[in-house]
């Protein structure tokens, strides 16, 4: 592990959070890292560091926490390994990166309207071969404007530089890395904290899907939060849905229909903590602005995600991990420093773990704003902006040939039975004196339960 890295990144992530020079100082065991070039473990350990900082902090503790950087890169792979059946497939059989007639392109298509938004533009195929041939006639930039207006997922490989002189690029730029603020006078709240379980009793709406949003959410149940994550009916996640939803509870809603937005209002009324991850609009569409949701909920803990930043022009843009970095750079500089022809992005979507490791980061310091000041919290963040983080970090040292590869057998927990089988998880990477970080209930299907508390 790059030390050096690590105390750059870990300075960012807590001035980030907290406005201030680090005083806890993390304790780093087991530094096996990936091949990469970028400081990819040293991310995950930092950042799943910071979350069990603001943890450490909410309880009111001054022991030092512990962060096992080989456990935390693998936490950015897959916490799950299935034992009695072969792991999801993660990707559609058309997502990946395409050459166009002057660069690179990446279409995400994992969802079905993605692929059928992509299929509109470029037409069916019977596979990437020869929606290869078809691909290779188009221009780049043009491409990727066409699969966005007709509502799918695209982004063109661009260059560090170019991103940096992109007016997305620049916006994100000015962009805080965790935006946060009080939302006014709350009433004092009446969690206990007890140190084994110390989110017990507190209520998180949960309405983000694919990646960051459910990374949060699985690291708060860790804790003991009665998490409720809500899907529109037709939803699916076959790649990360076993992975993603232990110690959650996992309803549907409709929020088209007057009766499905209702049943939302009244979920956030009794909600502490609410995380979503919609377009930076899509809830002021259905009535529900970040004062409506103060309105309904005072002192409510309001954590939200975005792709490509709060402002620019790409606001509102979708937008996944793999997608933000073949734009911003990281995908290039990736090819370069691996020799490769093609895109090299990241060994893992770095981006969205981390993201969701500072979305609860900044759950937890809204929690201990709320106990300690009587207040409601407002914090924003996106993977654009934890792209830029990690760019700033500059390459990778030279690393040894023996990167993490493969697992280990001394970092597997316990057995996981679960409706698909049986599989194992991944221990906790970081530890906090007291607080077991272990999610009470297996992974469930999505809509398995009702949406009420």
């Amino acid at each position: 592990m790059d030390t050096q890295s690590a105390a750059a990144l870990w300075q960012q992530f807590w001035q980030g959070l907290r406005g201030e020079d680090p005083r806890p100082a993390l304790s780093f065991l087991q530094p096996d890292t990936f091949q990469s070039a970028f400081a990819v473990s040293e991310l995950a350990a930092t950042s799943i560091g910071l979350a069990s900082q603001a943890l450490s902090d909410l309880l009111g503790q001054s022991t030092p926490v512990s962060v096992n950087v080989r456990l935390a890169s693998r936490w950015f792979l897959h916490s799950l390994t299935p034992l009695n059946r072969p792991p999801a497939a993660l990707w559609d059989p058309f997502a990946g990166d395409y050459a166009t007639a002057d660069g690179w392109i990446r279409l995400h298509t994992n969802a079905p309207h993605h692929r059928a938004a992509m299929e509109q533009v470029l037409g069916q195929h019977p596979d990437r071969a020869a929606l290869s041939q078809v691909v290779a006639t188009w221009q780049t930039e043009a491409l990727e404007h066409a699969v966005v207006m007709a509502g799918g997922c695209a982004a063109q490989m661009r260059s560090e530089q170019q991103w940096q002189q992109h007016p997305q690029g620049m916006a994100v730029n000015s962009e805080p890395l965790i935006a946060q603020q009080a939302t006014g006078e709350a009433p004092t709240p009446g969690w206990r904290l007890p140190t084994a379980r110390p989110l017990l009793g507190v209520r998180v709406l949960d309405l983000t899907r694919i990646i960051a949003g459910p990374v949060c959410t699985r690291f708060l149940a860790s804790l003991g939060a009665q998490v409720l994550r809500i899907d529109p009916y037709g939803w699916e996640e076959p790649t990360l849905e076993e992975e993603i939803t232990c110690g959650k509870r996992c309803a549907r809603l409709d929020l088209k229909s007057k009766a499905g937005r209702e049943q939302l209002r009244d979920l956030i009324r009794h909600a502490d903590v609410m995380v979503h991850g919609y377009r930076a609009d899509a809830l002021e569409k259905l009535g529900l602005d970040a004062d409506t949701r103060r309105s309904l909920a005072p002192g409510l803990v309001d954590v939200s995600l975005t792709a490509w930043g709060w402002s620019g022009p790409w606001r509102n843009r979708r937008g996944f991990d793999s997608l933000v970095q073949m734009g911003c750079g990281i995908a290039e500089r990736g090819m370069i420093w691996s020799g490769s022809a093609k895109p090299h992005p990241l060994p893992v979507q770095a981006l969205d773990h981390a993201t969701g490791y500072m979305m609860a980061a900044a759950v937890l310091e809204g929690l201990r704003q709320r106990r300690e000041h009587h207040v409601g919290w407002q914090a924003r963040l996106s993977l654009a902006r934890t792209a830029r983080l990690l760019q700033q970090q500059g390459s990778a040292p030279q690393q040894p040939q023996s990167g993490i590869t493969a697992q280990h057998d001394d970092a597997l927990s316990a057995l996981e039975i679960n409706a698909w089988g049986i599989a194992e998880r991944l221990r906790a990477a970081a530890y906090v004196p007291g607080t077991p970080m272990i999610c009470a209930t297996p992974g469930v299907r999505l809509g398995s339960s009702a949406a009420s508390w």
